[in-house]
């Protein structure tokens, strides 16, 4: 099955229809660089969750269907 992806920046502005997070924004935002996002957790380690492109920081999220 293909994975599909979301984005959402800091604020509120969604991008949907991704296959390829990375690649997909980039073109979308007319931009060549991303850098990776990571939100700490409660351990002490680092998760990544989404890309600052430009002046964006956009979390990204994996659509799936209700009934998987």
């Amino acid at each position: 099955m293909e994975r599909h992806f979301m984005a959402m920046d800091q604020y509120g502005q969604f991008f949907h229809g991704l296959k390829n997070p990375r690649k997909d924004l980039c073109e979308k935002l007319g931009r060549k660089h991303a850098s990776k996002m990571y939100h700490d957790r409660k351990d002490g380690t680092a998760r990544h969750c989404g890309y600052i492109i430009g002046t964006l920081w956009l979390e990204v999220f994996e659509v799936k269907p209700i009934n998987s």
